[in-house]
């Protein structure tokens, strides 16, 4: 099992690309793998005749733990005959020779103390995934999932976290118990930026959302606050060369966040292609794990869902994120004294304060708005 993410520590094996007995070239597509953070394709390095799969389709290992043999198609004859998934397998294992059983390590190490057979099993997880309550009823066991609650809550069912939200709960889970949070939150009159965004609708098939304007912003103001562009860890400051700005983005099982790197240096135009793009690969699932990690600062947006402002939790590895309320028509005192209707949102900044102190975070966070209020040099 290869590591194919920075926070990887094991992968799911979805779908063999090659069957037992199958001539084999470097670079030919071989396994599909599920990491913490996408599906990816694994490539063969290695050339030969696919003698053995170890690890049958839906099996999680964890990283270094061997998936196949890959070898002289002699090797095969003499050591017996090559082995598909789920053969040789021990009790409450598939025993019949190809059998490819999805099931959960959990369910797999219960269906072993319990003797149960899981090629007999039909599984109510994802996909067709044998999960450990598959295994308990099927051996009489009370489960959770089958049975009324003796309390007032009614039944209760019991769902296994998918690879992301298992990632997601272990991150956030390490974020609160090492990173001490605050949290500023400021207006921002986003009148200029409409404008903007008016003007460049007719310019281009693409025109950049006010989110792209926030990320922009946020990427200009890290250059000239090396602070928020790094991480505490271990006792020392880092501070990171690039600016790479990651994008929270929304899918069924949880949050995923890509990275658009370099994004002080990119156009606005770019900027909009490449969030657009990326958002698109997240929902669809062909992201890649390199473009999941590097990121140096995150921001996350729930505006589009009427939220005013949040509180977000700061990844790991970054000094903090920014959170993006919904824009709404505020009535805002003008230069002249009269009461007008001004587009506006609240921006929260959410720090680590091991690094980022109060004055820096403020200063840093007063520069977003300036330049959001006057997002001319943005365009440039």
């Amino acid at each position: 099992m290869p590591r194919l993410s920075d926070s990887m520590e094991e992968g799911t094996v979805l779908r063999w690309l090659k069957q037992v007995g199958d001539e084999v070239l470097v670079g030919d597509e071989l396994v599909e793998i599920e990491t913490d953070k996408a599906t990816v394709v694994y490539e063969a390095d290695a050339a030969g005749t696919l003698l053995e799969i170890i690890v049958g389709e839906g099996e999680t290992v964890g990283l270094g733990v061997q998936l196949a043999r890959i070898g002289d198609a002699g090797e095969a004859a003499a050591t017996g005959e090559a082995k598909g998934p789920g053969e040789a397998k021990g009790p409450g294992e598939a025993g019949a020779v190809g059998a490819r059983v999805k099931a959960s390590p959990v369910a797999r190490r219960i269906a072993r103390e319990l003797g149960v057979e899981l090629a007999s099993l039909a599984g109510t997880g994802p996909s067709g995934r044998i999960v450990k309550t598959d295994v308990e009823a099927a051996a009489g066991a009370t489960a959770q999932a089958a049975v009324p609650a003796t309390g007032a809550r009614g039944q209760t069912t019991t769902v296994e976290l998918t690879r992301p939200q298992q990632t997601i709960a272990r991150r956030m889970a390490e974020a609160k118990a090492t990173i001490t949070e605050f949290t500023l939150f400021a207006d921002v009159d986003m009148t200029a930026c409409a404008g903007l965004r008016a003007r460049l609708t007719g310019m281009t098939d693409h025109p950049p959302s006010y989110n792209d304007l926030i990320i922009k912003a946020a990427a200009l103001a890290l250059r000239d606050h090396p602070k928020a562009n790094g991480a505490f860890r271990d006792g020392h400051f880092e501070f990171y060369e690039r600016i790479n700005v990651g994008v929270a983005v929304a899918r069924e099982d949880g949050l995923v966040v890509p990275t658009i790197f370099d994004a002080d240096e990119k156009s606005l135009g770019h900027i909009a292609r490449e969030s657009a793009r990326l958002a698109a690969a997240v929902r669809d699932g062909s992201v890649t794990p390199a473009e999941l990690g590097g990121g140096t600062f995150t921001v996350s947006n729930l505006g589009m869902h009427g939220v005013s402002a949040f509180q977000a939790i700061v990844n790991p590895g970054q000094a903090g994120i920014l959170s993006v309320g919904a824009m709404t028509r505020r009535p805002v005192v003008a230069e002249s004294g009269e009461i007008v209707a001004r587009n506006a949102l609240t921006l929260g900044l959410i720090c680590d304060h091991r690094i980022l102190y109060g004055a820096d975070a403020a200063r840093f966070l007063r520069s977003i708005c300036e330049l959001l209020e006057s997002p001319v040099a943005m365009a440039l």
